[in-house]
């Protein structure tokens, strides 16, 4: 590393014996240079006159000290810098020499006193570059201020363009190290030169160096502008910090400084993505009321958050108020209209406004092809999408990662995997890397279609890249292999992730406990349960809805009367899966009274009960002989919004069999096929046994022909034909 603050001895003590050389040596009367030291007037004439090969000049590096001549040499050409600079480069390019950091230090007063400021740098530069392949060399800073005095009349400036030339090449942290070195002998870079350097530290994500840096500025007494507090509010902002960025901005405002457009664009931005859209249309307001007038950039600012959260026509007045000030919308503007547009499926306005920018001559951008081609997608869109993606082709516009996730994604979910890899084989064609999503994408596909071998061979695939699975891609791949029966190749997939240092979720382990009950496993899944409570992670609604559910289902009701009441306790809020599946359970199990409990408690947390709600506790009145109660749910069902679907009717007709009322169930089956619901085997099997056991056998005929004709296989009944089961 470069080193800046503190040199290391033996440079230190060359650099010493260089200062004392005039009492070490035989002098000269005139000037006190060792005795092989050339007329130093004689050498300057012979510069000027360009005479580079004449023995006097090339004696001076054969001399026991040529770095000490040439230092001199440049301190009496200060008056012609360009001819100062000629000699520095002439020297460098001789045979055995070269250049120490005494000389370019120099060098480097000597143009700049003589307002050769690029050359300056360009030595400056050199320096740092060269002085970076000697970790022992002396410190820079400390030789340029030692040599500044004998370099007649320096100007500070020099340390600043040092301070300059180390920001600029990226040397970020031996600039600061060079600021502070500076500051202890009361010589400051010039503002604008440390705001350079507090832009490239923020824009590199050295935060804490940037807040530091910052700090410092400010108890240096520097007078800070508008700029270096915009720098600061902006990161700030984009950190989400907005806290620290509305302090500091009343910081500015106490010390003088007048926020610009600028500082409020920052802060309505950064205010309108962290949700708080009041407070970005206050400093609006603000804006207007200190006579600052918002751009195009403030507006596309408040049109993105009020957008993002669902205030399109908010957003919508932004954009007129912005045509009335004779504000032109850019392709910004009209890419976040489509991009909201698309996400809330309203296609149609999306191409509205894609055929309105182009009609004004703004040409759509990747982020605006992409909106589209997502939307397009999620609209089951793929022939409009495709032809997008040739238009972008067409145009001229770069195809990014996202833009060929979302086509793949889209190809996925309408069955066209082939193709979905095609797309993504071109991708890689073309040079750009796939990335986590993209293969999330495949492998989600994959196993949607029940190819489980080609998703583990995409994963075999990524590791032999050295491509490092992520969270999300794990969980894909363990949701496919439990829905394809894989428990156990899942569960040892669970241990990989855990072993890989990645943070299981709650997600994975309720998708693997799900297929344990799925399976009948029921022991297993509680297992998976206890390993997620001694892994630290808590259960969430969906985890308890699935224990519950599959804990009813397997006839385990009083457990699953434990973890609801668990659900309660941990202070998560059941929700309506919950109370239906244990609504459903306690059914089942004969507890009809609780059931009803349940479902008055539901009602009364405000929860409206869905069609398995009602049908479940409907069945149980009617198992229980009690019509009265059963159409009563029926009618309040009825009077919610909701139809009766197959499973209600079933209950219906089945209760009414089982009582004897025969008119009231053929009534029943005729309201269902007349409001369209076709009835199943079940609903015929039921049917058909009752009449078969009264023995009306007329009512058994027709009902086996009813069946015939709707494609349902009749089952032979003593001695006519039936259904035993479904």
């Amino acid at each position: 590393m470069l080193i800046l603050v503190r040199g290391c001895p033996a440079r230190r003590r060359h650099l010493t014996s260089l200062q004392r050389s005039s009492r070490c040596l035989p002098l000269s009367a005139a000037a006190g240079e060792p005795i092989d030291a050339p007329d130093f007037a004689s050498v300057s004439r012979l510069i000027a006159e360009g005479r580079w090969d004449d023995p006097r000049l090339a004696a001076i590096f054969s001399s026991a000290l040529p770095s000490v001549i040439v230092c001199r040499v440049l301190r009496e050409l200060r008056g012609d810098p360009k001819l100062a600079f000629r000699f520095f480069i002439w020297a460098g390019k001789q045979s055995g020499f070269r250049h120490t950091v005494e000389s370019r230090c120099v060098a480097a007063h000597v143009l700049f006193r003589g307002r050769w400021y690029s050359e300056a740098q360009q030595v400056l530069r050199d320096l740092v570059l060269s002085t970076r392949a000697l970790p022992g060399s002396e410190t820079i800073v400390d030789v340029l201020r030692a040599t500044a005095s004998a370099s007649g009349n320096p100007t500070y400036g020099v340390f600043d363009a040092l301070f300059g030339v180390l920001t600029d090449l990226g040397l970020l942290e031996e600039a600061t190290d060079c600021f502070y070195r500076l500051r202890t002998f009361r010589v400051l870079p010039k503002l604008r030169s440390c705001n350079n350097l507090l832009q490239r530290l923020v824009r590199t994500g050295r935060g804490e160096l940037s807040k530091k840096f910052f700090d410092d500025i400010i108890s240096s007494s520097m007078t800070l502008t508008v700029f270096t507090f915009n720098i600061m509010i902006d990161f700030f902002c984009k950190e989400g910090d907005m806290h620290a960025a509305k302090a500091l901005f009343q910081k500015m405002k106490e010390m003088g400084c007048l926020p610009d457009v600028v500082t409020y664009n920052s802060l309505i931005d950064g205010h309108g993505k962290c949700g708080e859209l009041e407070e970005a249309e206050l400093l609006l307001r603000e804006m207007r009321d200190y006579d600052c007038e918002p751009d195009v950039i403030t507006y596309n600012a408040l049109i993105n958050c009020f957008s993002k959260f669902g205030k399109l026509q908010k957003a919508f007045r932004f954009f007129s108020e912005m045509k009335k000030k004779n504000i032109m919308p850019n392709v910004v503007t009209f890419s976040t209209f489509i991009d909201a547009f698309c996400k809330e499926g309203m296609m149609q306005e999306a191409l509205k406004f894609f055929v309105d920018m182009r009609v004004r001559g703004i040409r759509p951008n990747e982020f605006t092809y992409t909106s589209l081609i997502d939307g397009n997608c999620k609209a089951g869109n793929l022939k409009e999408a495709r032809l997008l993606v040739d238009e972008m082709i067409s145009e001229a516009v770069e195809l990014n990662i996202v833009t060929y996730t979302a086509l793949v994604d889209g190809l996925c979910k309408e069955g066209k995997v082939v193709e979905a890899e095609e797309v993504f084989r071109a991708m890689v064609s073309a040079g750009v890397v796939p990335n986590q999503l993209m293969y999330t994408a495949l492998v989600h596909g994959y196993f949607m279609h029940k190819n489980k071998e080609r998703a583990i061979n995409l994963l075999t695939e990524m590791r032999e890249k050295g491509t490092k699975l992520d969270i999300s891609l794990y969980g894909t791949i363990i949701w496919g292999l439990c829905n394809d029966g894989k428990i156990d190749e899942a569960k040892i997939l669970l241990s990989e992730v855990d072993n890989s240092g990645l943070k299981l979720n709650h997600v994975i382990y309720t998708t693997i406990m799900n297929a344990c009950f799925k399976v009948g496993k029921a022991s297993e899944a509680l297992d998976v349960l206890h390993k997620m409570h001694d892994s630290g992670i808590l259960p969430s609604v969906v985890t308890y809805c699935t224990l519950v559910d599959g804990l009813c289902k397997e006839g385990s009701v009083n457990e699953a009367r434990y973890h609801f009441e668990r659900m309660r306790l941990s202070g998560l809020r059941p929700n309506i899966l919950a109370y239906t599946a244990l609504i459903d359970g306690l059914c089942k199990s004969d507890f009809l009274e609780e059931a009803t409990k349940l479902f008055e408690e539901m009602v009364g947390e405000g929860i409206t009960p869905d069609k398995i709600a009602y049908t479940s506790l409907m069945d149980g009145y009617l198992k229980k002989g009690n019509f009265q109660k059963a159409f009563i749910l029926k009618q309040k069902m009825l009077e919610s919004g909701l139809e009766l679907d197959l499973h209600a009717y079933t209950s219906l007709i089945w209760g009414f069999c089982n009582s004897g009322q025969m008119d009231e169930a053929r009534s029943m089956l005729a309201e269902m096929i007349n409001n369209n619901i076709l009835p199943d085997k079940a609903v015929y099997n039921c049917l058909i046994n009752k009449y078969h056991k009264l023995g009306n056998m007329e009512e058994v005929l027709g009902l086996q022909n009813d069946m015939i004709k709707k494609g349902l296989a009749p089952i032979t009944v003593g001695g006519s034909v039936s259904m035993d089961e479904n």
